[in-house]
């Protein structure tokens, strides 16, 4: 189960994790939808590119500018977060929306938590997939834990007081 335009869906991609003794260029990948590390999806972009459910995903240390020139092969890339306090991901998230223009699904992974997911969806984050020890439900509340945002992102451009007209409207 995902957050998935503000609703909990069921879905069918898989995450493809490399195992300790797996190597990028040696990992098979199994037919159907699967979300791939970059590192395999480099090793074996020859093989993969041809198959149309296949994602991404980026770890927190490496790069959205790594997909620059296959972002149209993805509806799905996902963003691995792997513990709460790495907030790298956010980053790679707002460069692969705003500076590569990527409009494909935008996931989040791994220690996703009810806390984050406001901000996730601010800088472009539009799925979302709860750590599995945690309620999806509550999760799925912290997509409306503000109703005003003061600074600008990929889902709000203009900043709180360039949006406010005279008498304090919005």
């Amino acid at each position: 189960m995902i957050i998935k335009n503000q609703n909990i869906v069921d879905d069918d991609w898989s995450v493809l994790r490399l195992n300790e003794n797996d190597t990028p260029e040696g990992v098979v990948v199994p037919s159907g939808k699967f979300i791939v590390p970059l590192k395999v999806w480099q090793a074996q972009r020859a093989q993969l590119q041809g198959r149309a459910e296949i994602g991404v995903w980026l770890n927190s240390d490496e790069r959205a500018e790594a997909l620059q020139d296959d972002l149209e092969r993805f509806v799905l890339i996902a963003v691995n977060f792997p513990k709460f306090a790495d907030g790298r991901g956010y980053s790679i998230a707002h460069h692969l929306r705003v500076r590569l223009g990527y409009r494909g699904e935008l996931r989040a992974i791994g220690d996703v938590l009810r806390d984050q997911l406001f901000y996730m969806r601010r800088v472009g984050f539009d799925a979302f997939e709860p750590r599995a020890d945690k309620d999806i439900h509550e999760a799925l509340k912290g997509l409306s834990d503000f109703s005003v945002c003061y600074q600008g992102s990929s889902d709000e451009a203009l900043p709180l007081f360039r949006r406010v007209r005279r008498g304090g409207e919005i």
